[in-house]
């Protein structure tokens, strides 16, 4: 029970009861809305225009890797490219370089510190190897692949096959320039030329090094930029091209010195995990961007 002389609350909204509005002293201006007079905001700068063809032809002169880079990584209009997939495959390649030094120093394949330069010359070779064969390869797989095409995508096919048969050519005179500009048989003409001349040479032999050492990478990575013609066509060649390699390490008997049960594995290594990322490639290509080698063909 309330107590003696409590008041019953009313039914109903108490009585409004207005509260003072504060307002500010005689004199006082409000500031005004937008930036204050004299400090006008910085205006946005426009975005900055690409760069001319000439201006990257005159980069690609004096920077063999830029124009490695501009040669031998796919660049077409609209192509996918899954940073995941390019990821693991730099990795896929330190992991077998890692795996071949290991293997190479277990078996005693590097006897000393003077044995270093022959073994990066022949795993140097191997890699100029593995790009020749990828030459003999190119136009085998790309060509059943445009002639398997339908629905007028072959003439398509055959023009998008500019570049990466330009990068094949620029892989090959690369290396034939390098080899010419220092070979023993132009001795004679070195010294004919006078200073100027040999500091030429000079410098077109370290552009041609540079250009192809780095071009050899990219090429072996991109498969020779085959995805401007269709993003299917790098995984698959890779695929070929690894047992390709496998078939021929086992006919010349490479890594005689390495015991035959670690010999099998180290030379079926490679394929074996080149097929599965290449899989997992048209794999991700199929689930992520409906991208199959059916529909390329339009089959």
């Amino acid at each position: 029970m309330p107590p003696q002389g409590y008041p019953y609350a009313q039914s109903g909204p108490p009585p409004a009861y207005p509260y003072p509005r504060s307002s500010p002293p005689p004199g006082y201006a409000y500031p005004p809305s937008g930036p204050p007079p004299g400090h006008p905001y910085p205006p946005v700068p426009p975005p900055r225009p690409a760069p001319s063809r000439a201006r990257n032809i005159l980069r690609g002169v004096y920077n063999p890797l830029y124009a490695a880079q501009r040669t031998f990584r796919p660049s077409r209009p609209g192509i996918v490219i899954d940073p995941e997939v390019r990821k693991l495959q730099l990795w896929r390649t330190g992991l077998g370089l890692a795996a071949w030094v290991g293997l190479m120093v277990t078996y005693n394949a590097i006897a000393s510190a003077d044995d270093v330069q022959g073994v990066a010359s022949e795993r140097l070779d191997q890699s100029w190897t593995s790009v020749l064969v990828l030459v003999c390869t190119f136009p085998v797989v790309v060509g059943a692949f445009v002639a398997a095409a339908r629905d007028g995508l072959r003439r398509v096919y055959l023009r998008r096959t500019l570049r990466p048969l330009g990068s094949v050519l620029a892989i090959m005179a690369s290396m034939g320039t390098s080899a010419l500009s220092m070979a023993p048989e132009l001795a004679g003409l070195r010294d004919a030329v006078g200073l100027p001349g040999r500091i030429i040479i000079v410098v077109l032999f370290l552009w041609s090094i540079g250009f192809a050492l780095y071009g050899i990478g990219l090429s072996l990575v991109h498969v020779f930029r085959t995805a401007d013609i269709h993003e299917v066509l790098p995984p698959i060649l890779a695929g070929v091209l690894v047992w390709e390699m496998a078939l021929l390490d086992l006919i010349t008997g490479s890594y005689a010195q390495v015991p035959p049960g670690a010999r099998v594995i180290f030379i079926l290594g490679a394929p074996v995990t080149v097929t599965a990322l290449s899989y997992w490639e048209l794999h991700r290509l199929r689930r992520d961007h409906g991208l199959t080698l059916r529909t390329a063909l339009r089959r």
